[in-house]
């Protein structure tokens, strides 16, 4: 892909791998990625166990990891590749966004545990997969509050199996204060920060500094990460 240095140095430009085993996928997204002056396909695995191993895989900005794959699934290569040395060592890792087929696919709640970015389904409009790997690259994370719910209703056995887990993450949620309280079963029912504002009439400078307090109160890495915690305390449920 060629950039134009009148739009986009090559420092401005979204790097992003794609992690999955069928290959009509992989080209179709290339293509559309490709499309864009700010993005680019750098390289592609077919496997889990293949995207580890590739070096041009984990020095993109943006992996698109699919979950369901042969030798090594979506939610094992994200938690390696996650806690690889070299990964720590950069100034800031890749962005993990799973691609998932809901109807069968309750491994995705595992890949963001796992310290995946969101989850897109893989039917997912043009546009809206394109603003995910910006919005993910900016450090925020993508997360629909439609398919959020969808999703944790097919997964909820799995919130209830490790109760030292949720013990853990409800002492966790006793440290915030009561407005943060409130700001945070928004976040978990997948609020925008501009609903929030709206429905607990605060500014939006207000919501952003609640947020933060309470990313770092729970030691989240971003929104979606607050979600899992929220249902793992069982402050929201199915």
């Amino acid at each position: 892909m060629t950039v134009s240095t009148d739009e986009h140095s090559a420092a401005d430009v979204i790097r992003v791998a794609l992690v999955d085993d069928q290959v009509l996928v992989r080209s179709g997204f290339k293509m559309l990625i490709d499309s864009q002056p700010d993005l680019t396909v750098i390289a592609e695995a077919g496997s889990g166990r293949e995207a580890l191993q590739s070096p041009a895989i984990l020095s993109a900005d943006v992996i698109l990891m699919d979950v369901r794959m042969p030798e090594m699934d979506g939610i094992e290569a994200t938690e390696k590749l996650l806690s690889l040395p070299s990964v720590h060592g950069r100034p800031t890792p890749p962005r993990i966004v799973v691609l998932t087929t809901f109807d069968h696919d309750e491994y995705a709640f595992a890949a963001i545990q796992a310290g995946a970015s969101g989850f897109l389904l893989k039917d997912v409009q043009p546009e809206d997969l394109l603003s995910g790997i910006r919005t993910v690259h900016t450090g925020n994370a993508v997360i629909a509050p439609s398919t959020t719910r969808r999703l944790l209703e097919h997964v909820s056995p799995l919130l209830s199996r490790n109760q030292a887990c949720s013990d853990g993450v409800a002492e966790l949620v006793s440290m915030l204060t009561p407005r943060e309280y409130d700001v945070f079963v928004k976040v978990a029912e997948g609020k925008s920060n501009p609903e929030i504002a709206e429905e607990l009439f605060l500014s939006m400078a207000t919501v952003k500094t609640h947020v933060g307090r309470i990313l770092s109160k729970l030691n989240a890495r971003d929104r979606v990460h607050v979600v899992v915690i929220a249902y793992q305390a069982g402050v929201v449920s199915p």
